[in-house]
C-alpha cells in the first residue's frame, strides 16, 4: 500500500470541526430565533428585513462560535 501524501496530527482544538459545527448550529438555532424575533419588529421593506436578519444572525453566530469553541477546548483529547 502506498504511503499517504500528507498526514496531520492536530494538537489542541480541531478548528475545522468547530467551524462546521458552528455553521450547522447557527442555521438550526438562528433561523427560528430570527423568525420569532421578527414577528415583534416593524420591518416594512425587504431591506429592513435583510438588515434585521443579518444583525440577529451575527449575534447568534458569535454566541454559537464561542460556545462551540469552549466545548471543543474543554473536551479535547490529551
Amino acid at each position: 500500500m502506498p504511503e499517504p501524501i500528507e498526514t496531520t496530527d492536530p494538537e489542541g482544538v480541531d478548528y475545522g470541526w468547530v467551524m462546521q459545527v458552528t455553521f450547522v448550529l447557527t442555521i438550526l438555532l438562528g433561523s427560528p430565533i430570527v423568525a420569532v424575533l421578527s414577528t415583534g419588529a416593524d420591518l416594512p421593506t425587504w431591506g429592513d428585513r435583510a438588515e434585521f436578519a443579518v444583525r440577529v444572525g451575527a449575534l447568534v453566530w458569535f454566541v454559537v462560535a464561542v460556545v462551540t469553541f469552549a466545548y471543543a477546548k474543554r473536551h479535547q483529547e490529551g
